[in-house]
C-alpha cells in the first residue's frame, strides 16, 4: 500500500469545500482547459510524507519539464473512485490511480476514457486494459507486515492459523475491504488460500476476535506496527519497503495455509485518464510521463516498488531486495473481472461473517 508515511484522511465534500490541494473554484469546468494544471486522484503510497516518495519526485521532475502544476488527492482506491462518480456532473480530476479491482469498477462506471500512454505497449498484457481505458504504472505485490522486534526469530508468523492465537489478541489489524485496495486484497487472497469464499469467511470471522477493527486506510497501519501497537497489519510490498527506511521495526511477509507455500498476487497502481477531464491534454502529457523510461527507473531506486514496463530492468539495491522478498513466493492471478462484478456481494458477505 506507499511512501514513508503518505498523506492521508481526506474530508468528505459538502457542496462547494475544497481541499487546499484540489480545485481552486466550485462549478463546471471552473479552470480554462489550456491551464497549465493536472488533477491527480490517486490510492495512497506513492507519495511520501517526508517528500521522498515516487510521487514526490515525479510530480517535481514533471512540473520542471512542462510548467503543468501537480494538484494531488489522495485515498482509498474504493474512496477515490466514489468520489469521483459523485462528480461525474461536475468532473474535477484529470488523472485516476487506483489498485484493482476498483480500477476496473471505474471503468464499469464510465468514468474513465481511452488513451495508451507513450510506452504503454511495454506493460505487459494482464496490466492493462484491452481497450485502453488504464494501464498499471507501478507493479506491486500484496503482502503482510509484522514487528519484527517483537516478533523475533521463531516467533515470526508463518501461517493464517496462528493470527487467531489468543497472543494476538487487539494486536491485528487489516484494513476495510470495499474501500481500500489492499483491505480488499485480504479477501481476495483468503479465498485463494482457503480454497472458495464460504471457508475463507469462516476463517476471517474466527480470526475477528483479536481483529482491532476498520481502516479506511492501509498506509495508517505501518507506523502502529513499527511502534508495537499492533503486530500484524495487512500491507503490500511497494508501500511497507519504502515505509521501512524510517520504520525499522517493519518485516514483510505472505501468509500461508498450513503446510502450504506462502501465496500473493499482483497489485499494480494503474492510471487511466478520467472522462470529460477538464485538462485532458495535460493529463496525457502526465500519462506519458508516468511510463517514461526516467520515471519506470525510479519506481525501485525512489517508490521501493516494481516498474510497470518490462522493458525496464532496475539493479539498484532496492530492485534486489524486492525480488529476494517475494523469491519463493507463489503467485497467483485473481480472477479481476469476476471480483470486480461481484464486488459488492463478496463484502456484504464478508460484512456479515465478521459483524462488521
Amino acid at each position: 500500500m506507499r511512501t514513508v508515511t503518505p498523506v492521508r484522511a481526506l474530508a468528505a465534500l459538502g457542496g462547494c469545500a475544497l481541499l487546499a490541494t484540489t480545485l481552486t473554484a466550485c462549478g463546471g469546468d471552473s479552470a480554462a482547459s489550456d491551464a497549465k494544471v493536472v488533477t491527480v486522484y490517486s490510492a495512497d503510497g506513492l507519495k511520501g510524507e517526508n517528500g521522498d516518495g515516487w510521487y514526490d519526485r515525479v510530480f517535481k521532475d514533471f512540473e520542471k519539464k512542462t510548467g503543468i502544476e501537480v494538484k494531488y488527492v489522495e485515498g482509498g482506491s474504493g474512496e477515490m473512485v466514489q468520489r469521483a462518480v459523485r462528480e461525474k456532473s461536475n468532473t474535477q480530476a484529470d488523472v485516476l490511480v487506483t489498485l484493482p479491482p476498483f480500477i476496473q469498477q471505474a471503468d464499469e462506471k464510465g468514468l474513465l476514457q481511452a488513451y495508451e500512454p507513450a510506452g504503454s505497449a511495454q506493460v505487459d498484457g494482464a496490466n492493462k486494459a484491452p481497450d485502453g481505458k488504464w494501464t498499471a504504472v507501478v507493479n506491486n505485490y500484496f503482502g503482510f507486515i509484522y514487528n519484527k522486534q517483537e516478533l523475533k526469530g521463531s516467533k515470526a508468523p508463518r501461517t493464517w492459523d496462528e493470527l487467531t492465537d489468543g497472543a494476538y489478541k487487539n494486536k491485528i489489524q487489516y484494513s476495510t475491504p470495499g474501500v481500500a485496495g489492499d483491505g480488499t486484497a485480504v479477501l481476495i487472497k483468503a479465498v485463494h488460500d482457503f480454497g472458495g469464499k464460504e471457508p475463507a469467511l469462516k476463517y476471517l470471522g474466527k480470526l475477528q476476535s483479536n481483529n482491532v477493527g476498520p481502516s479506511a486506510s492501509t498506509g495508517k497501519l505501518a507506523p502502529k506496527v513499527d511502534k508495537g501497537e499492533l503486530l500484524v497489519a495487512n500491507g503490500d510490498v511497494q508501500m511497507n519497503y519504502a515505509q521501512s527506511k524510517d520504520m525499522p521495526n517493519l518485516g514483510i511477509w505472505f501468509p500461508a495455509k498450513e503446510g502450504k507455500k506462502p501465496t500473493t498476487f499482483a497489485l499494480p497502481y494503474a492510471a487511466g485518464l478520467v472522462n470529460k477531464a477538464p485538462h485532458s491534454a495535460n493529463a496525457k502529457k502526465f500519462l506519458d510521463y508516468l511510463l517514461s523510461r526516467t520515471a519506470q527507473r525510479q519506481v525501485s531506486e525512489i517508490g521501493g516498488g516494481f516498474a510497470a514496463r518490462k522493458d525496464v530492468k532496475a539493479t539498484d539495491a532496492n530492485a534486489i531486495a524486492l525480488d529476494k522478498l517475494v523469491d519463493g513466493v507463489e503467485v497467483f492471478e485473481p480472477d479481476w473481472d469476476d471480483i470486480s462484478k461481484n464486488l459488492t456481494e463478496y463484502v456484504d458477505d464478508w460484512k456479515s461473517a465478521t459483524g462488521s
